[in-house]
């Protein structure tokens, strides 16, 4: 993904970088993860989160780990030997929910989709008549395909609706309640802004009540969680050592993008996403992605004939501080991922990577 920053610190100091807020609370002076202070923004933080995610779910929190944890997390807390998970697989994403959800014990019924395409809902739905979990990639990093969320949870029936969010939170239309998400995890080093560390997570009561009593993980049990959290009734009592530098470099994110709009910061992206898809076809190059399902926030675009991809992002690395991603799998070689996300969501960046990716191609294949 894209890095359009000096030096290519992500989310760094620079006139590009329109959250410095976030960078900043990471060096706030460190508070006790059981002071008072702390916890006030511990709760903040979560309120927060429960806007971005568009749900009132009481149980909504950073998991102090990178997104994969809060995968982790959904699973284990979900899914033990004999149930049945139903995962729809169009990407890198699907294919590790399947990994996860196995190592758990469930029985697990992939239903795979060519990569760069969208899932289809009512052939997920329909792949099992009775599964514990339904489990789908909203935004897929790997393959920068958006997937609609909404349709597969009208068609879940009973069973429970878990969505990686990582790429979309704070950057797509996001709304957990609505769409009948019944759990959700993320990552804050996307759209939100903030360094990789902590996986925003959201569980419905529904969900809860469901959940395995005593999962394998102790540190993910979300039953013990509740007590970190103090929506036991009993009062806060200690679980982990909560990560104070990152949960306040998330709050004052989420203070920021809070203030811009939730919708504004949609729409941003969007905006940035499009023109820079739209720029990218005026080149010649080809998009990789399915029309009409595509991410504003990270377009994948086909390696021209005859580039060489690894050259062209030593070029733009080298030349102009600005790092892309190669595909995935058998992708590798022949796609680039071009991430706008958080601060890089701007015209003042589209207008960067499409001059410099027009000279890469010139001078470095």
């Amino acid at each position: 993904m894209t890095q359009i920053l000096p030096s290519r610190y992500l989310f760094g100091p620079g006139p590009t970088n329109p959250y410095p807020e976030a960078t900043a609370a990471l060096g706030y002076p460190l508070l006790g993860h059981l002071d008072p202070d702390f916890l006030q923004r511990l709760d903040n933080t979560c309120e927060g989160l429960r806007q971005a995610w568009g749900t009132a779910n009481a149980r909504t929190l950073p998991l102090s780990g990178t997104g994969s944890l809060g995968m982790e997390a959904a699973f284990v807390n979900t899914v033990t030997h004999g149930d049945v998970a139903v995962i729809a697989v169009n990407g890198l994403f699907g294919e590790r929910m399947c990994d996860v959800a196995a190592r758990c014990g469930a029985t697990v019924i992939r239903v795979d989709h060519d990569f760069g395409q969208p899932i289809d809902p009512e052939r997920v739905a329909a792949a099992h008549p009775n599964p514990k979990v339904i489990a789908a990639v909203h935004a897929e990093t790997s393959t920068g395909v958006l997937s609609d969320i909404k349709t597969l949870g009208t068609l879940k029936g009973d069973a429970l609706l878990i969505v990686d969010a990582v790429t979309s939170i704070g950057g797509s239309e996001l709304r957990a309640d609505d769409w009948g998400i019944d759990v959700g995890y993320a990552g804050t080093q996307k759209c939100l802004g903030v360094a990789p560390g902590l996986a925003p997570f959201t569980i419905s009561d529904h969900a809860f009540d469901r959940r395995i009593e005593k999962p394998q993980s102790w540190y993910l049990d979300l039953g013990l969680l509740g007590g970190y959290l103090g929506d036991t009734g009993g009062g806060r009592t200690y679980h982990h050592t909560a990560p104070v530098a990152m949960v306040a470099s998330l709050e004052a994110a989420l203070d920021r993008i809070l203030a811009e709009g939730l919708e504004n910061a949609w729409q941003r992206h969007r905006s940035a996403g499009l023109q820079l898809q739209s720029g990218l076809q005026s080149m010649g190059l080809e998009l990789f992605a399915a029309e009409g399902y595509r991410l504003p926030q990270l377009t994948t675009v086909n390696v021209p004939e005859g580039v060489d991809s690894a050259k062209v992002r030593q070029y733009l690395l080298r030349n102009f501080d600005l790092e892309i991603g190669g595909g995935v799998g058998k992708y590798a070689a022949t796609v680039w991922r071009i991430g706008l996300m958080g601060p890089n969501a701007s015209n003042s960046s589209v207008t960067l990577i499409l001059g410099a990716l027009e000279a890469a191609i010139k001078n470095a294949s």
